[in-house]
């Protein structure tokens, strides 16, 4: 690993390029402060697997993709740099943070984490094998793949709910599996559901087990009350019982709480002076497209006043 970069101070360093990430930096950027945005894999963050998007202020509709492309074309015309690697630590021993990647290590007056989160899995054999063959962690990106088909939602959630409404509209059958007797989503998206004829309801069951030969066949659902457990034929899974913030790297520098969000408040600020956290893998509780891109302006604008003092 070299050392090279510590020799260059950037006032602001983003570690994520989702929609947090690249919002922080352009309005960093605009400020007139050097940015760095730090990415391990694809600019945009889980935006860009929505083909559609209806609820972002002044956009009527736009994709996913198009949406986080926008966005980072725009960091990119206001001098954001932008490195795509992973940030494995960030050592916060003075006013200069290190930020360390497996190939570098560079400073920073200021550190923004935009992390984000990844979608939790059942921890079931097969899943990760049967991944693209039955088992699918997003809807929107692989409904079409079982169209006319029979299909199951595991989840109790919003995402859950929205997924199932989704599906409905193109599969044959819908099963929505969840492991309590009433959903924490929505109420009238589970009355959306309830409407729909092709869509049945197995509550308080979860899944024990996946089944197939080479792809998923079928679930064995189990009833938590009876014990009983009955064999489900299906041609899909979609997951989406939760997610998982990205911050284990970050665990000896700032605050998690115990499920591993970094505990900070609107004022985006942690547990560490001069870090601040935005977007999904902040402790808070709406989770949206436009509630990141104002995590974003808030932590630059923290950011950019705490390297002024620098």
């Amino acid at each position: 690993m070299t050392m090279s970069n510590t020799n260059e101070i950037t006032d602001v360093i983003i570690v994520g390029a989702g929609t947090a990430g690249l919002s922080a930096a352009i309005y960093a950027a605009r400020a007139g402060k050097s940015v760095i945005v730090f990415e391990g894999k694809m600019y945009g963050g889980q935006i860009v697997n929505t083909p559609e998007v209806e609820n972002y202020p002044g956009i009527k509709n736009i994709s996913g993709f198009d949406f986080a492309t926008s966005l980072y074309e725009q960091a990119k015309s206001h001098g954001v740099k932008v490195v795509m690697q992973n940030v494995i630590a960030i050592e916060n021993d003075g006013a200069i943070k290190k930020v360390v990647t497996p190939k570098d290590t560079y400073a920073a007056k200021s550190v923004i984490l935009a992390t984000g989160a990844v979608s939790r899995k059942l921890g079931l054999p097969h899943e990760n094998e049967w991944v693209g063959a039955g088992v699918s962690y997003c809807a929107t990106c692989d409904g079409n793949f079982y169209r006319g088909k029979t299909v199951a939602v595991n989840g109790g959630g919003n995402t859950a709910l929205e997924d199932a409404i989704y599906l409905s509209g193109i599969c044959e059958k819908v099963y929505v599996i969840h492991r309590r007797d009433e959903f924490r989503g929505e109420g009238h998206f589970v009355e959306t559901l309830k409407n729909k004829d092709n869509v049945e309801f197995i509550l308080d069951s979860t899944i024990s087990e996946l089944r197939g030969d080479g792809r998923l066949e079928s679930l064995i659902i189990k009833n938590k009350k009876t014990e009983e457990e009955t064999e489900l034929p299906v041609n899909g899974l979609f997951v989406a019982i939760g997610q998982i913030p990205l911050n284990s790297a970050f665990a000896d520098v700032v605050e998690l709480d115990d499920a591993g969000y970094i505990v900070a408040g609107e004022d985006t600020k942690t547990s560490a002076d001069g870090i601040f956290a935005a977007g999904d893998g902040r402790t808070k509780k709406v989770r949206q497209l436009v509630t990141a891109a104002g995590d974003g302006a808030i932590a630059a604008i923290a950011a950019c006043a705490y390297a002024d003092e620098i």
